[in-house]
């Protein structure tokens, strides 16, 4: 499900301009890509701060109204002021919803506690933590979750192991990446 939001059009760019639409409550932005002029935006500053309370943005997909036309868009980043913390600039990137769009999203291990290797003395190595995903923004996941229940001592999850949702693929070379282990002796092993 997209994220509507409502944009004004900047019609000066640079500094100056982007203090002044700070100095209103608001955020500077812009809306770039696929082969088109960039647009500079307003966005309105106390709407925005409350999205930044939901989960993985940058997975999502935008709805930007601006000037009475619809940009289709994914966050791509978000500029923090260095000591107030507050956003400072906001950049969007304009998407075909009917392309494959590349993205990084978290990985997390569950059922660690009832892990049989873990049971048995052995230690976890969480080596990746985020995975590159191909896919259309529509069946974009915001995490991968590696279940670590049936995981014993020696052995390793690799990229190909993970379960993707449905018309998602890895990002390059992610197959091959060994993303948890479970190190340590078998009790009959210990001297």
């Amino acid at each position: 499900m997209a994220i509507k939001l409502n944009a004004e059009i900047r019609k000066v760019a640079g500094k100056g301009a982007a203090r002044a639409v700070r100095k209103n409550a608001n955020i500077p932005a812009v809306i770039y890509g696929e082969k088109k002029e960039p647009v500079s935006i307003e966005l309105n500053g106390h709407d925005f701060n409350v999205l930044l309370g939901k989960p993985s943005l940058r997975t999502k997909l935008f709805e930007i109204m601006v000037g009475g036309n619809k940009e289709d868009a994914m966050l791509m980043d978000i500029q923090y002021h260095p000591v107030s913390d507050k956003v400072v600039h906001v950049d969007f990137k304009r998407i075909d919803v009917k392309k494959p769009v590349h993205v990084v999203v978290p990985v997390e291990v569950i059922n660690a506690d009832i892990s049989k290797g873990i049971k048995l003395g052995g230690v976890l190595n969480f080596a990746v933590r985020k995975v590159a995903l191909v896919g259309l923004v529509s069946d974009m996941t915001e995490k991968i979750t590696i279940d670590l229940a049936d995981v014993t001592i020696g052995d390793t999850i690799h990229g190909s192991d993970l379960v993707l949702p449905k018309g998602i693929t890895l990002g390059l070379r992610m197959a091959d990446l060994a993303f948890a282990t479970i190190g340590g002796k078998m009790p009959e092993e210990a001297d």
